[in-house]
């Protein structure tokens, strides 16, 4: 089966908000007015479609990202509803690098939230354009030029208003239409499914004419198509300025600003509308652009179904009832199931088994998908986030999509023996489907570590782990991987004298150790006069220092900027062995350590805070309660920049501290920068546990 609809006609839109917003109440209004279903579901009730894991309608809050397709207009609209909740910043981002348009949805009463500003990056950085829904107009507090004044500012944009509010809280009536001039006012018996265009009530006429011109002249100013237009007859049509929307819309140079009340049915047809005539088609965006991966030269692909294939895989989800789905963007070509592709990103042909078209949790079976289409596949075994399928003959690899690094780790490990293997192969499956869900095994402390973007993060995976995998786990807080060092000059000796399983064994090894700089790291070097170990017993001695190396005097862990030297010794004709001076070698290691004034060393990160300057103050103070030091300050724009040291021990659940310090408007990253020795008396409260 061919394409049922033109290219031109379809929309890949995401909704993209600061939680509580109501991104997806939105959505299911959408789905509703549009027939694609058939009663409203709700947030607080636990209902809606878009809601469909356990978590989300028992926290009623958005976790993972939701598809969906619905037509308006002869349009087909492919919807994908993202969380709000920055730990599942990551939901967003994949979404948006797929999406050729966006909602940004923004509460009448809260404006622009934290959580909104980093949205809002996230699609200027995939130069995404959007339009702006200002909803919750009936709640107490709304103000609806607040909020546009807020978006100017805060996000820098160019948001225009298209319509306005008729009144406000719990005089909000309806919505005025800047273009055409009317009045829309909704049926509140029909849920808000059928509405009426009437003339502007006289109340509001004088600030619509007003708005309008302003729309205008913002319209003029910056297309010049527009421009002539109006400066050679004033004679501007209703089309003429969706045209001229559009224009700029598309171009990221001007943001049309709606706003209505989704919980109350208001606006959200005048919202389709202008979905439909402002965002771009998958024809009106760049063409995408790849790599050959043989010839490393530069691969156009323009949205045609005609063009060979590349599609992009930018979601793994694993659903209980048909197995992995690999959620694709077709971006040229087409895709047909029970069929093969070249996924250039592994250099290895997979087979599509099925393609679906999913709606939620829920999906229908399709042959096909082309150009534009946003579907999933089953059979995509070897696929990961950010892999390119192609044709055979035509290679492309796509950009792939860049994730946060994870900003907190926890220890995990089975209740039970019987869990162990589950456990290992539910933490597989779940971070395939989540890049910022990474897991490791600590060599040093045995601990499987998990790590994420927050604690509801790692929250809502342990819950998945008992509800959908059946797996029980405890979880806590990982040990630092601590690092001991010495601190002086000093001498060790061991003499290994042994009988083992009837024979004699003998080593004798005499060391001297000293401190290397920081970051030197260790170094073992022989100084003995000839004759007083054996050649063939060196690598033996040499081996049995570095093994002592990996576990030093305090509490076994590893010693690192240590210099060794090998002095003296002696051996026996007889019975010297390999063994005995490895043995020899390490013990004397030991005994010199004990000496040399041994010191524990703590991982030192390097953070980088970004804060609005409100919040400076407490962002120092609370680096400063965690023994961290702070090394520079510097303005960007409207925030300050923070460097500061802190000891890794001191960071876990940092997250959530400067979330809570800064109401969630500021951002950090953190890397490892060195070992540095433990204040004595952290390491007394280190120690204690040994």
């Amino acid at each position: 089966m061919g394409r049922q609809i033109s290219i031109d006609r379809i929309r890949n839109i995401g909704i993209m908000a600061h939680i509580d917003a109501g991104k997806t109440t939105v959505t299911e209004r959408i789905l509703y007015y549009s027939g694609r279903v058939y009663k409203i579901g709700e947030v607080h009730e636990g209902t809606a479609t878009m809601d469909w894991m356990d978590q989300e309608r028992e926290r009623g809050i958005t976790i993972t990202s939701a598809a969906t397709t619905c037509y308006w207009q002869d349009h087909q609209i492919n919807i994908i509803d993202t969380p709000g909740h920055v730990d599942f910043t990551v939901e967003v981002e994949r979404s948006l690098r797929v999406l050729d348009g966006a909602i940004a949805v923004f509460s009448a009463v809260e404006g622009v939230e934290p959580q909104s500003e980093t949205v809002w990056r996230q699609a200027d950085k995939y130069n995404v354009p959007r339009i702006v829904f200002v909803n919750k107009m009936d709640r107490v507090g709304a103000n609806y030029s607040d909020v546009i004044e807020e978006i100017h500012k805060r996000l820098g944009s160019n948001a225009v208003p298209i319509q306005l509010p008729m009144g406000a809280e719990d005089n909000f009536s309806g919505v005025i239409d800047l273009i055409s001039m009317k009045a829309v006012t909704y049926n509140e018996e029909s849920l808000g499914a059928t509405f009426e265009r009437t003339q502007i009530p006289p109340q509001y006429e004088e600030e619509a004419q007003h708005y309008r011109e302003l729309l205008i002249e913002n319209i003029a100013e910056e297309d010049e198509v527009f421009m002539e237009k109006y400066f050679e007859s004033h004679d501007i049509s209703e089309q003429d300025i969706i045209d001229g929307l559009r224009r700029l819309c598309i171009s990221n140079k001007l943001v049309p600003v709606g706003c209505g009340s989704a919980l109350k049915n208001k606006g959200i047809q005048l919202l389709m509308d202008v979905i439909v005539n402002f965002l771009p088609a998958p024809t009106q965006v760049p063409p995408v652009r790849g790599l050959n991966p043989r010839t490393g030269k530069e691969v156009i692909r323009h949205a045609d179904d005609t063009e060979p294939l590349s599609a992009l895989v930018f979601k793994l989800m694993s659903d209980p009832y048909v197995g992995r789905l690999t959620f694709l963007r077709v971006y040229s070509g087409t895709i047909k199931k029970s069929a093969s592709y070249y996924n250039a990103s592994r250099g290895k042909r997979e087979r599509v088994m099925r393609l679906l078209r999913m709606h939620a949790n829920r999906s229908d079976d399709i042959d096909q998908a082309s150009a534009g289409d946003i579907v999933a596949a089953i059979g995509l075994n070897l696929a990961r986030t950010g892999d390119t399928l192609c044709d055979q003959n035509n290679h492309i690899v796509l950009e792939s999509i860049d994730f946060p690094d994870p900003v907190i780790s926890m220890a995990i490990e089975p209740k039970t023996k019987a869990d162990r293997d589950l456990l290992n192969e539910t933490l597989e499956k779940l971070s395939d489907e989540d890049p910022t869900f990474q897991t490791k095994v600590d060599e040093e402390t045995g601990q499987t570590i998990i790590s994420g973007m927050g604690e509801l993060h790692l929250e809502v995976l342990k819950e998945r782990m008992l509800r959908e995998f059946k797996v029980h786990a405890n979880v806590g807080k990982p040990r630092v991987a601590y690092r001991e060092t010495i601190s002086a000059e000093a001498r060790g000796e061991h003499k290994f004298q042994r009988i083992t399983a009837g024979q004699s064994q003998y080593g004798h090894v005499i060391v001297r150790v000293f401190p290397r700089e920081r970051g030197q790291g260790n170094q073992v070097e022989f100084k003995l006069k000839d004759g007083l170990i054996p050649k063939q017993f060196l690598d033996a001695v040499e081996t049995g220092i570095m093994d002592s190396l990996t576990a030093g005097v305090l509490a076994s862990y590893a010693v690192v900027d240590c210099a060794v030297e090998v002095i003296g010794g002696s051996f026996d004709d007889e019975n010297s062995t390999e063994m005995a001076f490895g043995v020899a070698a390490g013990m004397a290691l030991q005994d010199a350590m004990k000496k040399a004034g041994p010191v524990l060393l703590e991982p030192i990160m390097e953070v980088e805070v970004t804060t609005p300057e409100e919040f400076l103050g407490d962002i120092i103070g609370d680096i400063n309660s965690r023994r961290g030091s702070v090394q520079s300050l510097k303005t960007r724009l409207h925030s300050q920049i923070v460097r500061a040291e802190v000891p890794l021990a001191k960071m876990f659940g940092y997250a959530t501290s400067i979330r809570s310090l800064t109401k969630g408007r500021a951002g950090y990253s953190m890397e490892p920068l060195q070992f540095a020795a433990v204040p004595p008396e952290t390491e007394k409260e280190v120690l204690s546990f040994y």
